[in-house]
């Protein structure tokens, strides 16, 4: 990828401006709400894709709509980028800035606005993590579906942009099937509503658009959610292979019989000596393979699609069949697969790639890929989400060998086309951010281009909205 970083000292002129609209901000904005000091701006510099790093001019952390709306009508006047941010857990540097940006933080927007249980909705700010919307309707019997991995501090305005997902998205869909509305500050400062407790909205569905749209249409302050009522039970139920040809072709034919468990999640011998060694999960560690397997309902439904799912994987030699046996247990196995990009993080540098292809292809796509780490000499990880495809090999590197960064770099960049060119996508709900944007033309054509990048210039017409990220460099309309 290319990213121009100038590392030269900036005019004095650019100083001034730069000086200028710090004093500017001051003015708007309280003083626990704005940050512009070197030394407190460094958290800001990057994201969880910490290969690329730059310092913003200055990061506004407003409390309310109305603060959001005067820093954007601020910016969208005097010509000034705004990078939307929320808890900057993104992996594929949606939210790193550029040294004229503003960073528009929504981490101190964290109040749950109203619990609507009779319309199982819940009207939340940006700022609220996304296992806290879980938390507040436990006790009532309901949860918030969409879990990444994390969900412990990631925020449903970051989950938005994004459009996240996580293990259990297989049954209960990514975010853009479990929101109903948004508040949403366009560039210009106007407040806008999208949809609301009703489960459709009239017109065009804008809601659709705004959800993955990665902050380039306006920034997020409030979100209306779907609640869901919590299953019976659930069980998650390890099966080991030799190979991970078979388990994600056992995978395949899971979902082609019609059986929809709640999650499917994929685990290679390295992910799996991974996890195990941080969790303590319990994990079979004399298998090529894993995959975690829950399905929920009452006992006699969970024992009914146990079972057939168990013959399916019989037919793929399946080495270990382990049903979990305690809710204790249980929560040992998801602590290992959720833990598994800080488990990995503890004994490597590592890029997480976020290609999604067709399961009947999973099989293919893990050859292949194994061959291209081989072929770079690097190690991965696979770990990911198997029953909708969304692959997330970790590519362990050394960051302080630039040759060794731009090996694993060059074999993400071939297996996200690989991905591609089996039928999938770049991206399942990373996002494109800085990561996969030169590698959009290998998926779109000129004309596909043109009309995602028209759509984003009716919100944003000077392109002002977390500039530099989705779109490649070249050919983009000029401002």
């Amino acid at each position: 990828m290319s990213d121009t970083i100038s590392f030269l000292a900036p005019r004095a002129d650019v100083l001034a401006r730069r000086r200028q609209i710090v004093a500017d901000l001051i003015d708007l904005l309280p003083p626990e709400c704005l940050v512009h000091e070197a030394r407190e701006l460094m958290p800001f510099e990057t994201d969880a894709f910490v290969s690329y790093r730059r310092m913003p001019l200055a990061v506004a952390l407003p409390r309310t709509t109305a603060e959001v709306a005067a820093v954007m009508k601020y910016c969208h006047r005097y010509g000034v980028p705004v990078v939307p941010r929320g808890a900057g857990t993104s992996l594929s540097g949606g939210a790193i800035p550029q040294e004229d940006a503003v960073v528009v933080c929504v981490s101190k927007m964290n109040r749950i606005l109203e619990i609507d249980l009779p319309n199982r909705v819940a009207v939340v700010e940006a700022g609220v993590t996304n296992l806290n919307i879980s938390e507040s309707v436990s006790a009532d019997g309901f949860f918030y579906a969409p879990d990444p991995s994390s969900q412990l501090a990631c925020t449903i305005g970051g989950n938005i942009g994004m459009n996240s997902g996580g293990a259990h998205c297989l049954k209960y869909g990514v975010t853009t099937n479990n929101l109903l509305g948004v508040r949403m500050v366009l560039m210009d400062g106007i407040v806008i509503d999208l949809g609301g407790k009703a489960l459709d909205a009239a017109g065009y569905d804008l809601l659709g658009l705004v959800c993955g749209h990665e902050g380039q249409l306006g920034i997020v302050t409030e979100a209306t959610v779907r609640l869901i009522a919590k299953p019976e039970g659930a069980r998650p139920v390890l099966f080991g292979f030799d190979t991970s040809e078979e388990a994600g072709s056992c995978v395949a034919d899971i979902i082609a019989a019609g059986i929809i468990p709640v999650a499917i999640e994929f685990m290679d011998k390295p992910a799996i000596e991974i996890c195990e060694a941080f969790a303590k999960a319990g994990y079979p560690l004399d298998v090529g393979a894993l995959l975690i397997v829950e399905v929920e309902g009452s006992e006699a439904e969970m024992d009914d699609m146990l079972k057939s799912i168990v013959e399916i994987a019989r037919r793929h030699s399946v080495k270990t069949v382990r049903e979990c046996q305690s809710a204790t247990e249980a929560a040992l196995i998801w602590k290992g697969r959720k833990s598994a990009f800080g488990a990995t993080g503890r004994i490597a540098d590592y890029i997480c790639m976020d290609g999604t292809v067709p399961l009947s292809q999973l099989s293919y796509v893990l050859m292949k890929t194994s061959e291209i780490i081989d072929r770079y000499g690097l190690r991965v990880a696979n770990v990911f989400h198997a029953g909708d495809g969304n692959m997330h090999p970790l590519i362990l590197f050394n960051a302080n060998d630039p040759e060794d960064a731009a090996r694993a770099e060059a074999a993400g960049m071939e297996i996200l086309k690989l991905c591609v060119d089996a039928g999938g996508c770049l991206t399942g709900e990373h996002g494109v951010g800085i990561e996969k944007r030169d590698l959009m033309r290998h998926q779109y054509s000129e004309a596909d281009l043109a009309q995602q990048m028209a759509a984003r210039a009716a919100f944003d017409p000077a392109w002002l909205l977390n500039p530099s990220k989705v779109f490649p460099l070249e050919g983009r309309p000029a401002a």
